[in-house]
């Protein structure tokens, strides 16, 4: 039979799990007796955790309190924990990097060393992105609670070329690319799925009724929004290459690639200024051909004679 101490901290670790635990089920799990749960879920009750009693089921679910008590977490939930919070650190959420730091301090703390040793190797292999813009903490907590809940939003939305409109949604899920966070909804008023930069959103509360889910669009229609639907310029590429190695030079995040035929493939990609998009061309070491915009062959003509000029005499 496990020492007090120990039963408690067990007990504790099984209520954390989102479910409702009947006293012979919890009896059972610690290798005791249905009273000495009842005790010691009593003793919780007094260290500060809110264990409800669940009517008609003779259970017990860790609800929520005034105060946050103390957490445990397995080795897998402690790691992907401080995690995120090194990357909620890095600013994707307007405000919260103090405060991840101040966790991210506390958590690394009490690690064993074979988690701090797990976590470090991550952060040397993994390249986090920089230069998104931050979203504040309410809007992004406002929108989840929409999805969530099922709940039609209204918000005010700045396009990319700064004009203002009102838009009514189901939001669906929220997406987060590393560098920016999205929200892909079915637009009521176009009738059809479109994905909306959480930065430019701000959400009109209350929201609206529930409303029914409809059928998840496939991971194609996202990519599409997130790699260049929101932003000022959208271009199409025809690529003589195969897509499996196109697709090879283009991430999901930052275009999307069609096959055309065995030997042709169409890039769809976007950015904020079109010398980006030339660059990123012209790193391709593929043979291309802009389909458009033609802005974008113009941009490339002018970057052609820039860079020619540079290159001394023959």
């Amino acid at each position: 039979m496990l020492e007090t101490s120990a039963r408690l901290l067990k007990l504790l670790s099984l209520l954390q799990q989102p479910k409702e635990w009947s006293g012979s089920a919890l009896a059972d799990g610690l290798g005791v007796g249905v009273r000495t749960v009842r005790r010691d879920v009593d003793k919780l009750r007094n260290l500060g955790y809110p264990v409800d009693a669940v009517p008609g089921v003779a259970g017990y679910r860790l609800g929520s309190g005034a105060a946050l008590p103390p957490l445990l977490l397995d080795d897998d939930e402690a790691v992907a924990v401080a995690i995120g919070l090194r990357a909620a650190a890095s600013g994707t959420v307007a405000g919260t990097e103090e405060s991840s730091v101040r966790a991210l301090t506390k958590l690394e703390q009490v690690l064993p060393s074979r988690l701090r040793h797990r976590i470090e190797l991550l952060q040397q292999i993994a390249v986090t992105p920089a230069g998104g813009p931050s979203v504040q903490p309410d809007v992004l907590l406002a929108v989840a609670a929409a999805c969530r809940d099922r709940q039609r939003l209204r918000f005010d939305y700045s396009n990319h070329d700064g004009t203002a409109t009102t838009r009514t949604t189901e939001p669906h899920r929220l997406v987060h690319t590393g560098r920016r966070w999205y929200l892909v909804a079915w637009d009521l008023d176009r009738t059809d799925w479109r994905t909306f930069r959480l930065d430019r959103l701000e959400p009109r509360i209350p929201t609206g009724p529930r409303f029914t889910p409809r059928d998840v669009p496939d991971l194609t229609t996202t990519n599409r929004g997130v790699a260049y639907g929101g932003y000022r310029y959208q271009a199409q590429i025809r690529v003589h290459a195969p897509a499996e190695q196109v697709a090879d030079r283009f991430g999901p995040n930052v275009a999307t690639v069609t096959p055309i035929d065995e030997h042709t493939t169409l890039v769809e990609t976007g950015a904020n200024s079109l010398d980006q998009i030339a660059l990123h061309l012209g790193l391709l070491a593929l043979p291309f051909e802009v389909q458009s915009p033609p802005e974008l062959i113009d941009c490339i003509r002018e970057l052609t004679t820039r860079l020619a000029a540079a290159l001394p005499p023959s």
